[in-house]
């Protein structure tokens, strides 16, 4: 069963749980998790079965969820084999903010894929995405899902902003303008979105370096002007900066003749 383990996928399936605001769909995701008489330990108890499994999950819904205004989420370093998954979880504001806690999960699967066992140790806060390997794939990976919203969680409030124009804005290329901040982010991201056509969208990196805090991600990307029909298609190189677990310097440079082109008319 090892080889048909995707511990990203199931690190996010297992996240989504804590999260699950509607109770019947919460009841079939942790029936689809853990196995029937599957447990969870954490340091002062166990929950044993999809009732108390239930139990549980819905008092952290009702309690950090719901009540609070926080949002779970995963940190993207999930790694599995031989029916063993591990992985950290963070909780942070849904508005965005500070990690205010940090767990650490690791669970054993079943035949079926479910969990038989899984101990979730809670640790001090930690940023979410603790070195520049870990954010930058984690950022290829939403860059893939395409959510804006998503994409600027892993960027600081304050952001370095830069993309290889010869002016800082675009008469008719409307997401290249400045940007500053997470919510500029998630605007440039949906700006992108809406001009393009994504049944279209060809974006592939194909090499990432990492210098200590730093990396760059390769690659080339090829779209469809959803206005003018025109396709365009560019290398381009991506430099991150991570700081505190977050994103705070996202340059691009790229060809920006051909994107114009495509724009243009």
């Amino acid at each position: 069963m090892d080889h048909e383990i995707d511990a990203g996928k199931f690190a996010e399936r297992y996240v989504a749980v804590w999260n699950e605001s509607d109770p019947a769909a919460r009841r079939t995701a942790i029936a689809s998790l853990w196995a029937e008489d599957g447990v969870q330990f954490i340091e002062s108890a166990e929950y044993r079965g999809h009732q108390a499994l239930e139990s549980r999950v819905r008092e952290a819904f009702e309690e950090f969820v719901g009540g609070a205004g926080f949002v779970f989420r995963s940190a993207g370093d999930a790694v599995g084999h031989h029916g063993m998954v591990r992985f950290s979880t963070c909780m942070v504001p849904a508005a965005g903010g500070e990690v205010v806690w940090t767990g650490f999960v690791v669970a054993e699967l079943g035949e079926d894929g479910r969990i038989r066992r899984d101990c979730q140790f809670a640790e001090p806060p930690r940023p979410a995405f603790p070195d520049a390997r870990v954010a930058a794939d984690e950022f290829v990976r939403r860059l893939a899902q395409g959510d804006p919203d998503r994409i600027a969680e892993l960027f600081a409030e304050a952001v370095d902003w830069r993309v290889s124009w010869p002016e800082p804005e675009h008469p008719t290329v409307p997401w290249i303008r400045p940007r500053s901040s997470r919510a500029d982010v998630a605007d440039h991201f949906r700006m992108l979105g809406n001009a393009c056509a994504a049944e279209e969208s060809e974006i592939r990196v194909d090499r990432i370096l990492i210098d200590g805090p730093d990396a760059v991600l390769v690659g080339t990307s090829s779209q469809t002007v959803k206005l003018t029909g025109k396709r365009f298609a560019t290398s381009f190189a991506v430099c991150l900066t991570v700081s505190d677990g977050l994103i705070t310097r996202y340059h691009v440079y790229e060809d920006s003749l051909a994107v114009a082109e495509a724009f243009a008319g």
